[in-house]
């Protein structure tokens, strides 16, 4: 599979797009005033502790406290409270090494699971005043704050090191057996004590000196990590992860890659320097765009892009999905549109239901969405075609980096279907909710405006006052009253004995109207709403 990374950079943003022979697989946005916070450290200090809901919260300097639940309580917190007051760096054997454990390699690394009981003795640990030391495993959405765990991984090219944990964790995408047992022997012999080890896909074939050079980088990070703990006082920040851009190039530029492309010479030079320090072999592959057609117009990207920005997609047969997002989940509806085949109707449900399936997952990539995911697939009558679309689903999630987790498609043709969420959807990270409709997409109808604005003038009216009045609207609605042989604005001046001004302010919400007293310029529009 031909794979290319196209990197666009500008002076308000930079944008990511991973494509899969043409077709765009991933696409980042990286904006200089809402830089990427997962990954990085901060020592804080617990502000509350709710054993009722089973998380503390944890001051680190950002507007909301930081969420850690009990499940992100590492098992060596005692160890890591430890670094506060000693120099020593790493205190304890690592004894459970030979008994490590592979772990599901995410894109900052990932613990093995701990045992229930081993939680609920950590939640135990912490209180009220305590410092903390933690790193944002999930950025802020919406009101809500950024979700932390005590137990840190800091992310290399080939490996991330997770102080105070003994375990050794191979990618599960390195598949051969001799490979992984390979790694396995090598981690250990390389591994600090009282310090764990993922290898990541990247490390697959690699000699045990770029190995080593990589851990040594990581270990060295950590060092510093410690000493400015010891220097500051909480909340403060004492690791921040590369830019969304950087880590692109560290966790998906792998050998597979055939070429990345970088329209920006800054930026360019930056990336060059840094593979060639983290792997020189593919320095080569880095080049420098110098057109003078826009790179993502040169590389049809941004007709693509804008339709991950559409809630409609097309699907190859003629029909399509529709790609809702609610407050607690995102509703996707599979439509056979045109797509009506001289077959019976149930092959006709499953052709469309199977591309809706493979166009979904890609979207789901795309768009970054998270959270709870249900699909209202085309209803299928027998059992063998609805198990189908289930295992398609998973044939291609294997595909995505992030953890996925799906029920069969029931009886009435929904399932539903969980994804990792680790920041904002990409629909979040480039809109600003529109301050008309507020996110719902509908204003109200004139007719219905008009309808509230006269029952304020006969609430008025019914107090028994009779005081001139200046109506405020926008232009849009003030054409409305103003139109026709005898205007909306004039029967009701009639309608209810009152003078009325009108005035149009473009600076108005097209769904509020506001009314002051002709008289002292006082707003009204409260008073009697």
């Amino acid at each position: 599979m031909y794979k290319e990374i196209i990197i666009n950079s500008t002076s308000s943003q930079n944008r990511v797009a991973i494509t899969e022979e043409g077709i765009l697989a991933d696409y980042f946005v990286d904006h200089p005033e809402k830089r990427r916070m997962v990954g990085n450290i901060y020592f804080g200090r617990v502000a509350r502790v709710l054993p009722g809901i089973r998380a503390a919260f944890v001051d680190i300097g950002l507007k909301h406290d930081a969420f850690l639940h009990f499940s992100d309580i590492g098992q060596s917190l005692d160890e890591m409270k430890g670094i506060f007051d000693y120099d020593d760096e790493f205190d304890s054997s690592d004894e459970d090494v030979k008994n490590g454990k592979d772990t599901k390699l995410e894109s900052q690394g990932s613990r093995s699971e701990s045992k229930p009981e081993e939680k609920e003795r950590s939640i135990h640990k912490v209180r009220k005043g305590d410092e903390i030391l933690v790193q944002i495993i999930k950025e802020p959405v919406k009101d809500k704050g950024v979700r932390v765990s005590s137990a840190i991984s800091i992310p290399g090219r080939f490996c991330v090191l997770l102080p105070f944990d003994g375990k050794i964790g191979i990618s599960k995408k390195i598949m051969d057996h001799r490979e992984r047992r390979r790694l396995r022997k090598l981690a250990r012999s390389i591994l600090p004590e009282n310090c764990g080890l993922i290898i990541r896909t990247a490390a697959k074939e690699q000699d045990e000196d770029a190995l080593s050079a990589d851990l040594k980088f990581l270990v060295n990070t950590w060092k510093d990590i410690q000493e400015k703990v010891k220097n500051v006082k909480p909340p403060s920040i004492v690791f921040t992860d590369l830019s969304t851009t950087v880590s692109v190039i560290r966790d998906l530029f792998t050998p597979d890659v055939s070429k990345v492309f970088i329209d920006s010479k800054k930026l360019f030079k930056e990336i060059r320097d840094y593979v060639a320090f983290i792997q020189e072999e593919l320095v080569e592959k880095v080049n420098y765009y110098k057109n003078i057609n826009p790179i993502f117009e040169e590389f049809k990207i941004e007709e693509q892009i804008k339709g991950i920005m559409s809630r409609k997609v097309q699907l190859p047969s003629g029909g399509y999905i529709i790609i809702e997002h609610t407050e607690a989940m995102a509703v996707i509806d599979v439509n056979s549109g045109k797509y009506a085949a001289k077959k019976e109707q149930e092959l006709n449900s499953l052709k469309t239901d199977l591309e809706a399936t493979r166009e979904i997952v890609r979207q789901l990539r795309l768009r970054d969405i998270g959270g709870l995911i249900v699909v209202d697939f085309i209803d299928l009558e027998e059992e063998r075609n609805r198990k189908k679309i289930y295992d398609e689903f998973k044939k291609e999630f294997k595909k995505d980096r992030a953890k996925i987790a799906l029920l069969p498609m029931t009886e009435f043709g929904i399932m539903q279907i969980t994804r990792q969420r680790v920041r904002e959807n990409i629909l979040q990270s480039v809109n600003d909710v529109c301050p008309y409709c507020e996110g719902t997409g509908l204003l109200a109808k004139k007719s219905h405006l008009i309808h509230e604005i006269e029952d304020w003038i006969k609430r008025l009216r019914f107090e028994g006052k009779k005081t001139p009045l200046v109506l405020k609207v926008h232009p849009s609605l003030g054409s409305r009253l103003k139109s026709g042989k005898i205007s909306t604005l004039t029967k009701l001046r009639f309608k209810y004995l009152i003078r009325i001004k009108l005035e149009e302010d473009e600076k108005i919400n097209l769904q509020t109207f506001q009314i002051l007293s002709a008289k002292t310029g006082e707003d009204l529009t409260e008073e009697f709403s």
